[in-house]
């Protein structure tokens, strides 16, 4: 068994570590996500039937990993303000910082949004967008059928862009 997950591990590895930095858009917490998704990964393997793909039943397990994080570290979730931003930002010029300023607001808003969601939108939308699944495989996942995966999909980014349009009045 432990040879088995090595391989499964080094395998899997980047692209769980992609998805996980797709959500956080943080290296060193991307790291300690994935880390921390092929632990709960190894604990449960004997429990893994085969019932979906292997990356499917880890992107699972690393969505909930993030959920945790999130539950745990939700002042940190809760946006930041635009002098925050600056601060991080303080390398660029000036001309640019404004325009990455608001491109940084607008992906927390989009994020908060989507974290918003009920919960079946928001798994479907997290494994198509972050953990680039098919629809087939995201409906393998949440045990839904490929076109119910896709409907929802289409409803999810609606509720966002609403979402969105309503916080700028647009």
């Amino acid at each position: 068994m432990k040879h088995e997950f090595e391989a499964l591990y080094k395998e899997y590895f980047p692209r769980i570590y992609a998805f996980l930095y797709k959500l956080t858009e943080n290296r060193d917490l991307a790291e300690e996500l994935t880390q921390e998704t092929f632990y709960q990964a190894f604990v449960s393997f004997h429990r893994f039937r085969g019932d979906s793909d292997v990356f499917t039943w880890l992107a699972s397990i690393a969505k909930h990993i993030y959920y945790r994080h999130l539950r745990r570290n939700r002042r940190q979730v809760e946006g930041l303000s635009t002098e925050a931003l600056a601060e991080i930002y303080a390398g660029q010029s000036t001309e640019h910082l404004e325009d990455t300023v608001e491109n940084q607001l607008l992906i927390e808003e989009t994020r908060r949004a989507l974290m918003a969601l009920p919960e079946k939108y928001r798994d479907v939308m997290i494994l198509r967008v972050y953990a680039d699944m098919s629809y087939a495989q995201i409906g393998d996942a949440l045990h839904i059928s490929e076109n119910s995966a896709r409907v929802i999909y289409y409803r999810a980014k609606k509720m966002i862009m609403e979402a969105i349009r309503h916080e700028y009045d647009v």
